[in-house]
């Protein structure tokens, strides 16, 4: 009988994290003529969008506990610090990434890991379901369609089982978007915020104006677009840069992920328009976010890295990671003929 199948059998198969990517960052008033190079949507007063239509929720959003949250802490980071205000953003981002988001990844691994090595006994207990079924089916004259149903609501319950078994659902590997996306949209909104002088500080004004010079290079004013593209360029790259070593890594995939592969690659590359329409201030925080993203990403490949972080190994681990990702990067990119 079907009973007879121990839930020992079973293991389920691992969810694709997904990642990142972007908000549309509303208009907000200014009174300076310096920020005039700014799009008009972009200083455009989020009342005149009408208060049934994107005003009405972006306003909402840009003055919501989150987002004042994120502002305080920008504004204690630079007080704090005497760093001029790029130094505070890039410090701030590689804190917030390094306390919050790089422990969930390690998380998000460890439950990967424990996902993949079940796959050994999903299959196992896949055959030997499939050929009691068979069997049942033939002794009861059950349809071919009949039989089918039977086999994937058996082996549901039993993955399922599994899951719970080893506390490992798939789910649990998502929770990094979950938190990564929402900080990800409160930091943004809170600069434009700070660059725009929409900030709910009664120093609002002069924390734009320390804002306008508060750059370094050819970014000096982080109140204005980048004319130069530099950094909406880089943001787009190394986005791409992302989701290349996650789709390198990635051995038979389905068409399903294949089509969410192009998906976040057109994000990616739509992100560098947007970038250059907003201030430099959220450009910049958007680059180095990216950039830990980026340096977090291949620090999870390291063998000694994972050990500390009592990742399980599997199958697919190697004990060569930068090399092997190096010679597919170069195999797929480079060498073809």
């Amino acid at each position: 009988m079907l009973s007879r199948l121990s839930v020992r059998w079973l293991r389920p198969l691992p969810a694709l994290p997904l990642g990142p990517l972007s908000v549309r960052l509303a208009p907000v008033p200014t009174d300076s003529a310096k920020r005039s190079a700014l799009p008009v949507w972009a200083v455009a007063p989020v009342s005149a969008v009408g208060p049934g239509g994107a005003g009405g929720w972006y306003e909402a959003l840009a003055t919501s506990a989150p987002v004042q949250g994120a502002e305080d802490v920008l504004l204690n980071v630079h007080s704090a610090t005497g760093l001029p205000w790029w130094g505070s953003i890039l410090l701030t981002t590689v804190a917030l990434r390094g306390a919050i988001t790089l422990p969930l990844a390690a998380y998000q691994h460890y439950i990967l890991a424990k996902v993949e090595n079940l796959q050994p006994e999903i299959k196992n207990i896949s055959r030997h379901l499939n050929q009691e079924v068979a069997v049942r089916a033939h002794q009861l004259g059950w349809s071919k369609r009949a039989a089918r149903l039977t086999y994937l609501k058996t082996m549901r319950k039993l993955v399922s089982e599994l899951y719970v078994r080893d506390n490992c659902h798939p789910f649990k590997a998502t929770v990094l978007v979950w938190i990564q996306l929402p900080m990800w949209i409160f930091m943004s909104v809170a600069l434009r915020n700070l660059s725009t002088g929409k900030t709910q500080s009664e120093a609002g004004l002069s924390v734009q104006e320390q804002l306008a010079t508060g750059g370094v290079l050819w970014f000096s004013d982080l109140t204005a677009v980048d004319s130069t593209w530099i950094l909406p360029v880089s943001v787009g790259v190394i986005n791409l840069l992302i989701v290349e070593i996650f789709a390198l890594q990635k051995i038979g995939t389905s068409r399903f992920q294949t089509y969410v592969t192009y998906f976040v690659r057109a994000v990616s590359v739509l992100m560098i328009p947007i970038a250059a329409t907003v201030p430099s201030s959220i450009v910049l925080y958007w680059l180095c976010s990216s950039f830990v993203g980026l340096s977090q990403n291949l620090l999870l490949r390291s063998p000694r890295f994972r050990q500390l972080c009592r990742i399980p190994l599997t199958k697919s681990d190697s004990d060569t990671p930068y090399k092997d990702l190096f010679a597919a990067f170069y195999a797929k990119f480079i060498s073809r003929k």
